[in-house]
């Protein structure tokens, strides 16, 4: 199959399922949610570097037409993440290729421990917590942001700790020149008003409210068997690790002790876990039809692949 070819009539009655997915999209182009280079990135991530890495041009353009993206500005965020070190370009004849560059890959890799994981970290009870010197200006405020990237939270301006759970990053450079101090969770504490205070999460909890809200529709017409093409669950899946990946980045990703009782992460997780596996068969036909590499089809996903959401309702 060519890239971009479609795969039901213009003339057919859209189901349930088609209609949610035109809806997601107008909903997230009309809000200017849908920033193309970072589409790119989440496209490359989840569908193509499990798969060798390299696609073609066409490919790309197949999708981000699907998602309302205009060609030109692809062309713009190609050039971008080609520009910035994210993508590099290959040519064999007429056609371009890109893959992630060195940067891109461990990006993506790191983060999708995050993306794909499945529920809340486990943890012994033990925490770090950190006290910094009193750094100014912008050295302060990038070691601030550095630790809160890592999972911290504060409960002052140089007071930082973290649970130390199974999914915890390694901290070291972040901790340098910190005083750092261990200890171990006490039974009876009130965690939830600790949590309240280090890790203030109700914007985040509004986020992923609001991403069940918008996918809920989608996800519902295909639990009752409404069908979407090929090509349109390739181009919902991204549309749904795009957001995903957008909110689940900047959870701190704190055990299930610490996290109030009606945490909607929770439900977001289960829901996108649930619409990802969905997809995955028609996305992944498509990508198996796609003349995606200069070789023509792409190979077969990796193993580690399927452990995507494993342990996920």
């Amino acid at each position: 199959m060519a890239a971009g070819k479609r795969t039901a009539s213009a003339a057919e009655s859209p189901s349930p399922a088609q209609s949610a997915l035109a809806r997601l999209i107008r909903d997230h182009n009309g809000a200017g949610r849908l920033r193309v280079w970072s589409l790119v990135i989440t496209f490359f991530g989840d569908a193509i570097v499990p798969r060798g890495g390299v696609v073609w041009l066409g490919v790309l353009q197949a999708i981000m037409e699907r998602l309302g993206i205009e060609a030109g500005a692809l062309r713009t965020a190609m050039s971008r993440l080609t520009a910035d070190g994210w993508l590099i370009r290959e040519r064999d004849g007429r056609k371009s290729y890109y893959r992630l560059a060195g940067a891109g890959t461990e990006t993506f890799a790191q983060a999708s421990a995050r993306i794909y994981a499945a529920g809340p970290p486990a943890w012994s009870g033990e925490w770090t917590i950190c006290v910094l010197a009193e750094e100014a200006g912008a050295a302060r405020d990038a070691r601030r942001q550095e630790l809160r990237d890592l999972g911290f939270g504060t409960l002052g301006p140089t007071v930082f700790l973290r649970p130390e759970t199974d999914a915890a990053e390694a901290a070291g450079m972040a901790l340098s020149g910190t005083s750092v101090l261990t200890a171990r969770k006490a039974s009876g504490g009130d965690f939830a008003s600790l949590s309240d205070q280090a890790w203030p999460l109700g914007h985040l909890a509004a986020e992923y409210e609001e991403l069940v809200a918008h996918f809920q529709p989608l996800a519902q017409a295909l639990e009752v068997g409404a069908a979407v093409s090929p090509e349109e669950a390739m181009a919902a899946r991204t549309l749904l690790i795009h957001d995903w990946r957008r909110i689940v980045l900047k959870d701190p990703r704190l055990p299930a002790d610490l996290l109030p009782d009606d945490w909607p992460g929770a439900r977001a997780r289960g829901t996108v876990a649930s619409l990802y596996r969905a997809l995955l068969p028609g996305s992944e036909a498509w990508l198996d039809r796609a003349d995606a590499t200069s070789a023509g089809a792409l190979p077969p996903p990796v193993r580690v692949f399927r452990e995507r959401f494993k342990g996920d309702p």
